[in-house]
């Protein structure tokens, strides 16, 4: 991988190369695709989205949408602080393609802002009652109708793979989703691999997978532009800068969900202050920390160091790999093993423990489960009948509800669920409650 191909400012549809010095400094390519992103109605939908606690009515708690933003945040400073290094390192990009500092901002800024836009309802449970509903229940009797892939792709529904197929999915319209850049997409793609072959290596970006059978082809003419594909070997890497996404999803989840958990009264404020202090000991200032009287402002002082003392060990660990990187052989997490480990841990496990296993938690994830799972059983029998052409009064209501797009004969079977399963995916936690209670004749 080179860092020419990698910093691709091609879109969609485009016949040729943009190139970086002929791009409008007051409105550079990879900014547009921020505000192409946060202007778009599946963005809007994470303000009512599972972070950590469903349908909370505690203002405080975080939703996908305030996640997003500050991952987005993070991203950006990981993002310039790189950016500054590798172009000390490799001066030409500057010199002769006229790349800036603030472009590795912006990319990485853009696809971590997108980095959660495919996540469905009630959080990762919700991917699992996705899945759940094909692999072990109704959505079984597909299985004899589809590819091994296909039917993959629906028993282990992923957030990631659906949110590329937001940010790509080709629509009457709207060609080419929301037409980002190639960089910005590559940054996005943390599993650049589809459901199958399982690939069970210890490589980070095998963890899960990034792309449908729906947006393939797509994705290899992307990976291919972008020089991210082994032709020799069929392997397709990870994009560099989708390390520092992860980094910053993970920098995000691990002290602001500690945050949350503090302010909820999960975890003691004594308790859960050490946690932070052994984090960024080396940083703070003992007489400011004590001037301040109230819990949400020491929290919000080592939240702050906290962020700042990951920020710089992640963009550290990525310039001490950027060979490994490049070459695709470094195969985990910028924080996985850095020199802040320990804590990290001690912090996560603190965490599972205390918050994401807690009873108002798990209450509301079986209760997402319930209303997921009958949702995709209305919907796909429904689909049922239609493709039969032996529909009721009752599914031809149930179809009008849906998509236009979807109520198609031109549509195969594959095509259809999984542009149902998006459809429900897209749903807020709330819209999800509220059409169960209709569909189940709560709701008048």
């Amino acid at each position: 991988m080179n860092w020419e191909d990698l910093l691709s400012l091609k879109r969609y549809g485009d016949t040729h190369k943009r190139i970086r010095k002929e791009q409008d400094q007051t409105r550079l390519g990879f900014e547009v695709d921020y505000d192409r992103i946060i202007f778009s109605s599946e963005f809007r939908s994470l303000q009512d989205k599972t972070q950590v606690v469903p349908l909370s009515r505690r203002d405080f708690v975080h939703t996908r949408l305030t996640h997003s933003l500050e991952v987005s945040v993070v991203g950006r400073s990981l993002g310039r602080q790189v950016g500054q290094r590798i172009l000390e390192r490799h001066p030409h990009l500057q010199n002769i393609h006229g790349f800036q500092i603030h472009d590795f901002g912006a990319i990485v800024s853009a696809a971590a802002l997108a980095h959660d836009i495919g996540n469905p309802p009630f959080g990762h449970s919700g991917e699992k009652a996705i899945g759940r509903y094909f692999n072990k229940g109704e959505g079984q009797q597909f299985k004899a109708q589809l590819t091994d892939a296909q039917f993959q792709d629906l028993c282990d529904f992923e957030g990631n793979a659906n949110g590329f197929r937001i940010l790509t999915e080709n629509r009457p319209g709207r060609p080419g989703g929301l037409r980002l850049s190639y960089a910005t997409l590559g940054a996005f793609i943390k599993y650049p691999k589809e459901s199958l072959p399982k690939q069970p290596t210890a490589h980070i970006a095998h963890k899960k997978f990034g792309v449908f059978q729906s947006e393939s082809e797509f994705f290899k003419s992307l990976t291919n532009d972008l020089g991210l594909s082994d032709e020799t070997t069929s392997h397709v890497y990870r994009h560099p800068l989708a390390f520092l996404v992860e980094a910053a999803d993970d920098i995000c989840y691990t002290i602001i969900d500690f945050e949350d958990a503090i302010n909820c009264g999960w975890i003691e404020e004594s308790y859960a202050l050490e946690y932070l202090i052994k984090l960024v000991k080396d940083k703070m200032n003992v007489q400011t920390y004590n001037s301040m009287k109230l819990t949400k402002d020491r929290v919000s002082y080592l939240r702050a160091l906290a962020i700042g003392a990951l920020i710089d060990e992640a963009v550290d660990v990525f310039m001490s790999n950027e060979e490994g990187i490049l070459s695709g052989k470094y195969s985990i997490g910028l924080l996985d093993k850095c020199k802040y480990e320990a804590q990290i841990t001690d912090i996560k496990n603190l965490s599972i423990q205390n918050m994401y296993q807690s009873p108002e938690v798990v209450d509301k994830e079986i209760a997402g489960y319930e209303v997921l799972t009958h949702l995709l059983s209305v919907y796909c029998s429904a689909l049922v009948q239609f493709n039969s052409n032996d529909c009721s009064q009752y599914e031809h209501l149930i179809l009008k509800t849906l998509p236009e797009a979807i109520r198609s004969h031109d549509l195969g079977l594959y095509e259809q669920l999984i542009s149902v399963c998006g459809h429900v995916a897209i749903m807020s936690d709330s819209q999800a409650v509220m059409t169960y209670n209709t569909l189940k004749g709560l709701k008048f």
